[in-house]
């Protein structure tokens, strides 16, 4: 018995039944009159937005050719071939076709421009027997084609080739200038055109063709028929085309794609019964799927391979890259990078409302009613009112998000979902991965991208969702009042919202007047307490009048073309692995997506203001789980990036969770290198600096005055493992060096502190960034921790981008003149103006990262005095003093100046400058911070916390 193809609808009547059950399918909205419109006026190719309305072209009447485009061909060269019968000899002719800017070729033989000429004849007949007024046009265009069938028989055609393909040639140039008979589906089959075939965008014309293929050949368990026999297989005819990175095939009788096969490393093409288990076979392979399709003789099918081939052999997706990662370096590209949301929300609202066709979003967590440019005085700014308003426009909108175990993660994706899809059919979202089906419980979906138009892309670590927007105030109150948040210890400029006497809670319809920078939920200290009851998205989470929020430090990246091209490939391959994957995404409300040609993507329509070109590779973490395929190259990256420096490296993470130890516990090599790179340098007997910067606490609720709970210290446990801790750790590593370590390595989190209800309040600066900067010429930022969860690949999926400055500027390293990158120069002047508080005080020198002066004074005397005030004024955990539980109650209990002597404490603080704290690498060192195994926690496997 025959099996489904699980890839396929099972019919259109069953999936108009299955869009009318689905609660969250509105009306579908067919392309406009404007739209069909540019369609019949486009001259240079078709808009990419053919796509998305292939039923519609159908539907409509669009014809495939560009109207008014003239189509040539030439007949030229002559194959020769022996027929079934083994006695006749026959010629094959080599067409060349011309439309516009687009070349192809087809190879027909005579008995194919007979065919063609039988059933334009015949068409011909059905018109003059149908005398109904809207045909009038067409028989008026055929009584100028000639009723004559080609003949290559008699006069001098029979001994000269060379006046057979001119005859050819001329009688079906003839044909084309003919307007009803260049759009006869004949006529379009004779020339392999199709809907797809002049979309500038998709690239070269390619080749396109029908075929058989056969149901099955998936590599993902489950998927495919348990027989082999040929019993288990279905034949179905379809158009298969093939373009410059990618093939597919569709249903040429309602215009719906079936299935999508990108270019990869995987990727072969192979020919022959041995292969394909039937006659005429072609069978193409990637990493998920063994497509088998059936031609119509020994010479298609080795024409199609060889083709399809050719095609496949420029694209950069067939070969392996640089570190193993899946798109190569792309020079010259527009990048820009951001340090906070502020900055970076502002341009991708902006970048949204620039979008003409798509717009691809992946996130861990993605809160609908977050607000991109602030403080919001109506709801313009707002994600989902943006995505809606772009739906309207056309915009098609695709969202990813990770479905989470509810029972572990309070992020609502439902409510997310819910809310965007019932905005616009034109909002799709999936959810992924069903933890059941997929085997898939501790592993998450970690990256956080925007693609828009597939011309522009941002990369990082920062979600679409509340708590993310912030700027270098790091403001712990929000009260919507004037506030100065930290303008006396060396954190202070930028703009400051507006007096207002307002207190109370803001209604989301009526923001006239607002001047709250996060409003309801978006205000939050989730050490405190976590996010809860997201679906109520306006009420604030904690008492912002007696709460301090923790602000929150992330970085991010904007990139244009070629790479942004490969940002919206990996959400393109996603999306299509999940499609085939999940049952209640295979109908067609679920489309394929199909990736722009890169040689188009030098065209921008539009950049992101700001943004300098560099040489920048897109890297990902990826299984087979998550995309179908296998890439670690952020790791890789990291570790080539730390070998190969050369003066300092600076890391800013939300992790520091490293140094293998032979695959007990711990994969992932970079505090290795990093140990490997300070002891070359000891021996070598040459300055070098190691920055590493991470949050003073792991982001769980907990009250870390009584321990913090199991989650926390848990992650406590592998941080100091790696820093301090065991015989594996980097401070143990670098024996070699003894007390000199701290010229080498300093680690540090950050703090700040303001007033609160007339109350000194203070509280730690959340490090959510996942970024390295090398030499003041390359960094990394992306949505990796230093942790295996993100790095090995075969965990959380991830993205990054490797940025490499091509351009130099003077600069200085180690009290010499150097040549340093313009962009990472400018990145890390940024990210230490703001920590050590050179912004305030303008005799912090950053020039120089390397020097004695900056790393011994300008970095480390401020850690550790800040430390020290911090601790003297507010009592504040961790702390290096407090080794074990009893001296944390002790500690936790004792009086804090903030509240015995307020004016005194305010003038301690004054002299805290920026916002380092070295991190307590003593605090609860002599307990086991690993959870009790009659814990929840404890039960978990180890794998869940690193």
């Amino acid at each position: 018995m025959a099996s489904p193809d699980v890839i396929e609808p099972a019919a259109q009547s069953s999936t108009s039944q299955n869009l009318a059950r689905r609660r969250f399918s509105h009306d579908n909205h067919g392309i406009s009159p404007d739209e069909i419109d540019g369609l019949m006026s486009s001259s240079d190719g078709r808009p990419f937005l053919v796509v998305h309305h292939l039923p519609d072209v159908k539907d409509e009447g669009i014809p495939f050719l560009m109207p008014g485009i003239p189509i040539t061909c030439r007949v030229d060269n002559t194959e020769k071939y022996t027929t079934r019968s083994k006695v006749h000899v026959g010629t094959l002719y080599t067409v060349q076709l011309t439309h516009g800017h687009f070349h192809w070729v087809v190879k027909r033989k005579y008995k194919h421009f007979q065919e063609l000429h039988r059933d334009l004849y015949k068409h011909k007949m059905i018109l003059h027997l149908m005398p109904l007024g809207r045909f009038a046009k067409d028989r008026q265009q055929l009584r100028a084609m000639s009723e004559e069938m080609p003949s290559l028989h008699g006069t001098e055609r029979t001994r000269r080739t060379s006046s057979k393909m001119k005859y050819l040639e001329e009688y079906l140039n003839g044909l084309l200038e003919n307007a009803f008979c260049r759009n006869d589906h004949s006529m379009l089959e004779f020339l392999s055109v199709g809907a797809l075939s002049f979309v500038t965008d998709l690239g070269p014309k390619g080749l396109e063709g029908p075929i058989f293929k056969r149901s099955g050949g998936h590599r993902i368990q489950g998927l495919n028929c348990i027989g082999h026999h040929q019993l288990c297989f279905r034949w179905s005819r379809r158009w298969l085309v093939v373009k410059d990175s990618f093939l597919l095939y569709m249903d040429r009788d309602n215009g719906s794609i079936n299935f999508v096969l990108l270019f990869d490393p995987e990727f072969k093409v192979k020919v022959g019964r041995s292969y394909t288990d039937t006659r005429y076979g072609v069978c193409i392979e990637n990493f998920t799927r063994s497509l088998i399709i059936k031609c119509s003789s020994y010479r298609q099918t080795h024409w199609w391979s060889h083709e399809i081939n050719r095609l496949a052999e420029t694209s950069d997706f067939l070969k392996v890259q640089r570190f193993e990662g899946f798109a190569p370096p792309r020079e010259n590209t527009l990048t820009k990078w951001y340090v906070n949301g502020s900055g970076y929300f502002a341009d991708l609202a902006d970048a949204l409302e620039q979008a003409k066709e798509e717009i691809f979003i992946t996130d861990w967590w993605l809160s609908p009613e977050v607000f991109l440019k602030r403080p919001a005085t109506d709801n313009y700014w707002r994600l989902d009112e943006i995505l809606k308003r772009k739906a309207e426009q056309g915009v098609k909108v695709c969202v990813m998000l990770y479905k989470e175990m509810e029972m572990a993660l309070g992020i609502n994706s439902e409510h997310s979902k819910r809310t965007l899809m019932n905005m616009h059919p034109n909002i799709k979202v999936m959810r992924h991965p069903d933890h059941v089906s997929s085997v898939v419980f501790m592993w998450a979906h970690h990256e956080k991208t925007v693609a828009i138009d597939q011309t522009v892309a941002f990369v990082g670590g920062i979600d679409l969702a509340f708590g993310r927007w912030d700027d270098s105030q790091y403001r712990l109150t929000d009260l919507g009042l004037t506030e100065t948040a930290n303008s006396d210890n060396g954190v202070s400029g930028g703009p400051k919202p507006p007096e207002s006497d307002k207190q109370a809670e803001q209604d989301p319809d009526d923001l006239t007047g607002n001047t709250k920078l996060w409003l309801g939920k978006d205000y939050n200290n989730f050490i405190r307490k976590d996010w809860v009851q997201l679906d109520r998205p306006f009420e604030d989470n904690i008492d912002r009048t007696q709460v301090p929020r923790i602000p929150w430090r992330d970085l991010s990246a904007a990139v244009h073309g070629r790479a942004a091209r490969d940002v919206a490939r990996h959400f393109i391959q996603r999306w299509n692995f999940t499609k085939i994957f999940k049952n209640k995404y295979k109908d067609d409300f679920y489309p394929y997506l199909l990736p722009k040609s890169h040689c188009t993507a030098d065209s921008l329509s539009f950049t992101v203001p700001g943004s300098s070109k560099a040489k920048v590779q897109v890297l990902r973490s990826a299984d087979h789980w998550s995309t179908g395929t296998k890439d670690n190259s952020i790791l890789n990256a990291y570790i080539h990036t730390i070998e190969n420096s050369e003066h300092y490296i600076y890391i800013e993470n939300q992790f520091f969770i490293s140094c293998a130890d032979d695959g007990k516990t711990i994969y992932n090599g970079i505090g290795d290198a990093i140990v490997n790179r300070i002891l070359r340098a000891h021996r070598e007997q040459k300055k070098y600096r190691v920055f590493v910067v991470v949050p003073l606490l792991p982001g769980f609720e907990g009250d870390i005055n009584t321990g913090g709970g199991n989650a926390i210290q848990a992650i406590l446990h592998f941080t100091y493992r790696t820093m301090c801790r065991g015989e594996h750790s980097i401070l143990s590593r670098l024996r070699e060096v003894e007390e000199l370590w701290t010229e080498y390595i300093t680690l540090c989190g950050l703090r700040t502190h303001s007033q609160l209800s007339q109350s000194l309040v203070t509280e730690l600066i959340y490090i959510h960034s996942k970024t390295i900067i090398a030499d003041d010429r390359c960094y990394i930022i992306g949505s990796a921790n230093i942790n295996d969860r993100s790095m090995l690949g075969c965990r959380d999926s991830e993205m990054a981008v490797f940025v490499e400055d091509e351009d130099r500027v003077l600069s200085v390293m180690g009290g010499q003149e150097y040549q340093a990158g313009p962009l990472t120069l400018a990145l890390r002047k940024e990210c230490f103006r703001v920590l050590v508080g050179a912004s305030s005080d303008p005799t912090v020198n950053i020039d120089d990262p390397i020097s004695d002066e900056f790393f011994f004074l300008g970095w480390n005397a401020p850690a550790k005095l800040n430390a020290t005030i911090y601790d003297k004024v507010f009592k504040c955990l961790p702390h290096n003093t407090v080794h074990n539980m009893r001296q944390l109650k002790e500690y936790a209990s004792k009086e804090r100046l903030c509240d015995t002597d307020p004016e005194q404490a305010r003038e301690e603080l004054k002299a805290v400058r920026g916002l380092l704290v070295h991190f307590p690498l003593k605090f609860l060192c002599e307990e086991n911070l690993l959870p009790p195994l009659n814990t929840k926690e404890g039960m978990a496997p180890v794998g869940l916390w690193t």
